[in-house]
């Protein structure tokens, strides 16, 4: 049986818990999945907010990513995920990771100003969905930005270090698979020593963050699928991976990005004729997971 914090299983449903954490009955194995940017509650409020329609701000959702990770609570793994979109906020940054110029007032100290992301216009209220059109009409207020990062941002990583304490305490060790899709265009995909695309990118902060064992583990089970597999490049992981991955103290946390085209079709957010096939082997993977003793 599944414990949900949300009865409705539809992910397209206007819930207003800022997350949901899908449970086992038990936790029965180390493993922790998240998915932070497959949210889809675009609300009337944000849409009005912005310059752009649903179906641009789609451009940087993870469309459908918790869904092909759902068997894991049926496997006795929770899975965390966010509610809201990746346009709305980025949970897979630090949690004042803000775009001076997109205020009308100063930031506080504490905020940080100047970082790739930032560059990238993808900070934690982020500028531009993943095509590069910029999200608002107007420039935003602090204190707005404060009360979603307050209201949204924190109760996600507030949960996330619960689950991995409680995981901790439970089996000494913790295992952390934060999962993410890549559009299948683009030089975001593409491997830079050979230039090609991949099906699967596996980030474990080159190794700083996730033992060998499980990420060697995981890059030979998806390509005895026969999928291409990089590791690292060109997503070595987010801040998911850089902050909570540390192997000395027994967590472990590794990235996995999956190119869209495998199972969806990118212009109408649909799932492809692929979805039904990539779920079995993710969910097999999971499987596996299960049977598997990692050293911690």
């Amino acid at each position: 049986m599944v414990e949900s914090t949300n009865e409705k299983k539809n992910i397209t449903s206007k819930i207003n818990l800022p997350i949901e954490i899908i449970r086992p009955k038990i936790q029965t194995i180390p493993f922790i999945f998240t998915s932070p940017h497959s949210g889809t509650n675009y609300t009337n409020e944000f849409i009005k907010a912005s310059a752009l329609g649903a179906l641009y701000l789609r451009k940087s959702e993870d469309s459908f990513i918790d869904e092909l990770f759902d068997h894991a609570p049926k496997l006795g793994a929770p899975l965390l995920r966010a509610v809201y979109p990746r346009a709305y906020i980025d949970l897979n940054r630090e949690a004042y990771e803000l775009d001076p110029t997109m205020f009308e007032d100063t930031l506080p100290d504490f905020v940080i100003t100047a970082s790739p992301r930032i560059s990238a216009g993808l900070g934690t209220i982020p500028k531009i969905v993943s095509s590069g059109y910029e999200i608002y009409n107007t420039k935003l207020k602090f204190k707005d930005a404060k009360e979603r990062i307050n209201r949204y941002y924190f109760p996600y990583h507030t949960a996330l270090k619960n689950l991995i304490s409680n995981t901790k305490d439970k089996f000494s060790r913790c295992f952390l698979i934060d999962c993410h899709s890549m559009p299948s265009k683009g030089n975001k995909i593409l491997n830079s020593q050979n230039n090609t695309s991949a099906d699967i990118v596996i980030g474990n902060q080159y190794g700083k963050s996730c033992s060998n064992q499980l990420t060697d583990f995981i890059q030979n089970y998806f390509e005895n699928e026969g999928l291409i597999v990089y590791r690292n490049d060109p997503y070595a992981g987010g801040f998911t991976t850089r902050h909570y991955g540390v192997p000395k103290c027994k967590v472990h946390a590794i990235q996995i990005e999956i190119n869209r085209a495998l199972y969806m079709n990118e212009s109408l957010f649909t799932r492809s004729t692929g979805f039904k096939k990539l779920k079995t082997i993710i969910s097999n993977l999971i499987n596996n997971l299960t049977k598997e003793i990692f050293n911690s």
